[in-house]
């Protein structure tokens, strides 16, 4: 695919400090498609390619993710946002299959901008991006909506495949990260009986699938842990999920900290 032209700061954009500029409003990479006519999330046809939005008010940092991406014909990247609000009205327009989206931004923050966009597009995906300096926000962006957080220090290989992972329909966390999670969820209240009247519709099975999900493990390593075939743990996820009326399964990790099911000391080492 073309690579993303870098936007510019033509049409009123301003100068931050150092020189560097803020985009007016939202940019679409050359090359790109509109809205119309696009594969709905998860749904693209055998070879499209997943649409994505990169949300960054990091110049420099937008134009290398743009690069990373352009790299894999899989994926196609339809617009970029130097904030949260334009985030919001990029998700409106293109309805990516995934958008991967900074945290602490101008204008509207990450979290905001997540959780707006759960409400009036909720088929996007959201994939936070994440550095170490932003754990004390990683709670509230589960909260909000996202299906998961990519590190930014993670390798271009890596990236592309957590867009793949959520794009999919899997939600990503890491285990430093469900440490985090777990971590800020210690210093909550204590598990509430309405939290342990839901993990009680669970089967046996079930709950260790999901205290599997709590310690950070994907299907696959679920499924080598339970000597069970992968498809037979997507199915205890997808019954998990609707049994506990869940968005996703990171929301099962704040479930299963909530109801006592897993406690920092249980995780793996980070």
């Amino acid at each position: 695919m073309t690579a993303p032209s870098p936007p510019t700061s033509a049409g009123g954009g301003t100068t931050k400090p150092g020189g560097a500029t803020k985009d007016a409003g939202p940019t679409t990479p050359a090359g790109a498609t509109t809205a119309a006519g696009a594969s709905k999330p998860g749904e693209a046809a055998a070879g499209t390619p997943l649409r994505v939005v990169v949300v960054d008010d990091d110049h420099l940092m937008r134009i290398g993710l743009c690069s990373i991406l352009s790299t894999d014909e899989s994926l196609q990247v339809v617009a970029e946002a130097a904030d949260g609000m334009q985030a919001v009205e990029c998700a409106i327009t293109y309805e990516p299959d995934v958008m991967l989206m900074d945290i602490r931004m101008p204008v509207l923050n990450g979290i905001e901008a997540t959780r707006r966009i759960v409400e009036v597009a909720p088929r996007v995906r959201i994939l936070i991006l994440t550095t170490f300096e932003d754990d004390d926000y990683v709670l509230g962006a589960l909260r909000s909506g996202a299906a998961g957080f990519a590190l930014k220090r993670m390798r271009p290989e890596e990236l592309i495949a957590a867009i793949h992972t959520v794009a999919g329909g899997d939600s990503l966390l890491a285990p430093r990260v469900t440490r985090t999670v777990i971590e800020q969820l210690s210093r909550e209240a204590p598990p509430s009986e309405l939290a342990l009247d839901r993990l009680a519709q669970l089967t046996p099975r079930e709950r260790d699938v999901l205290t599997l999900i709590a310690r950070g493990l994907a299907n696959t390593e679920i499924a080598q842990a339970l000597n069970v075939e992968e498809s037979t743990v997507k199915t205890h996820v997808k019954r998990i999920i609707a049994k506990l009326g869940l968005r996703d399964r990171i929301h099962g990790v704040i479930l299963a900290y909530e109801t006592g099911l897993i406690r920092p000391g249980d995780l793996p080492k980070a």
